[in-house]
């Protein structure tokens, strides 16, 4: 039985789709079967980042019930070169699509939660997909909740930001512990003399502020800045620190040992 993962932050800029985009690459370099979904439908940008725009269908269009989910699915396998199959599902970047999905209503939100929940059967059980990873909104949309709903495990992106801290907090407390959801925090762009300091003493910390096991601590690694989306690390840059980290968040959660 395949899993399904939602990587969510309470704002942006935490690197959230980064991270999306590296975990499952990460996944499909093991010989992981993946699926890549764009959720963030008020930015979405997995397409550029992918540089591709030749989707059948949108994933828009799939929740929208205008067509089923194998007309999504784009194979990247080829392209990204890995041991396993890497497939994406992609939101329209358009302006018209990013209104109509910012206008959809409650009724809306809740059909689309049953396609969601319909990708377990249909990808998951039907098509032995290992995993799906859902790229979420930022905050409290109807779309992000419906993701987190939808997943098995969600990756928690935050950063030492104030304003981020006491966010992704409330977030875990009123959110997740709802629907009572198992969860990993990662704490990205961690400065360097914080990220070499007593590593074990800063785990419990961290901890002790949001309540929920730690997944990873990601150093802010200024040439993952510069490369401005061109590079999947996973793939690209295979002995990078950033890799390395994001294989061992990969083990993690294949052996249920977050903590």
């Amino acid at each position: 039985m395949g899993k399904i993962i939602a990587v969510h932050s309470y704002k942006g800029g935490t690197g959230k789709t980064l991270l999306s985009l590296n975990l499952a690459a990460a996944f499909a370099k093991q010989g992981k079967k993946v699926c890549l979904f764009d959720l963030d439908f008020r930015a979405p940008s997995l397409c550029t980042i992918l540089k591709t725009d030749n989707a059948e269908c949108w994933l828009n269009d799939y929740l929208n019930g205008a067509c089923e989910i194998s007309k999504v699915l784009i194979d990247l396998s080829d392209r990204l070169d890995e041991k396993g199959s890497f497939f994406a599902g992609l939101a329209n970047p358009s302006t018209e699509a990013i209104r109509d999905m910012t206008a959809k209503d409650r009724k809306w939100e809740m059909h689309a939660l049953g396609r969601l929940l319909a990708l377990r059967n249909g990808l998951l059980n039907d098509k032995e997909f290992d995993y799906l990873i859902f790229d979420t909104s930022p905050g409290l949309q109807y779309s992000s909740i419906n993701a987190i709903v939808a997943a098995d495990f969600v990756v928690v992106a935050t950063t030492g930001d104030r304003s981020d801290v006491d966010g992704t907090r409330r977030m875990l407390r009123e959110l997740y512990n709802l629907f009572e959801k198992k969860t990993g925090l990662v704490l990205n762009k961690v400065l360097d003399s914080v990220s070499k300091s007593d590593n074990g003493n800063m785990q419990n910390k961290i901890k002790e502020i949001y309540q929920v096991p730690m997944l990873a601590f990601v150093p802010c690694f200024c040439d993952i800045l510069r490369a401005r989306g061109d590079f999947i690390f996973a793939q690209d840059k295979p002995d990078h620190p950033f890799t390395k980290i994001l294989h061992e968040m990969t083990r993690k959660i294949e052996a249920n040992e977050v903590n």
